[in-house]
């Protein structure tokens, strides 16, 4: 078990859900329960799944949700693009919070490497 607070990815992830909070607080207010919701619970996902996996008592398990994690970067990274083509976003906004997704998946795939190659090295 390790502190999920002291991951880089998971500081960097914390960052793009408090900044998808605030940007889709200026989202129309019948896309609360849609595109709203989706991106938000997405972008948490992404933290929960690291914070959750730090929890774990294995690599295996750790990287296993290190995996479903970025599964849900990629889900919010979609959810991006179809905030953009709705208009919701600029194109401003939207380059800046997916080169932060896009961080944040290249450091979980990192990540899961190198719990991978630890793993083998172990064996």
């Amino acid at each position: 078990m390790q502190d999920f607070r002291k991951l880089r990815v998971w500081a960097a992830a914390h960052q793009i859900t408090l900044a998808a909070y605030r940007v889709t607080r200026r989202f129309p207010r019948d896309e609360l329960y849609g595109l709203t919701s989706q991106i938000r619970r997405s972008a948490a996902s992404v933290c929960a799944n690291i914070a959750e996996g730090c929890g774990r008592s294995s690599r295996r398990d750790f990287a296993r949700f290190l995996h479903v994690a970025q599964g849900s970067a990629s889900e919010l990274e979609y959810h991006w693009i179809l905030a953009l083509d709705l208009g919701l976003v600029d194109q401003t906004g939207y380059e800046q919070i997916t080169a932060g997704v896009t961080d944040v998946k290249r450091m979980l795939t990192g990540l899961v490497r190198r719990l991978e190659r630890t793993a083998r090295a172990a064996r």
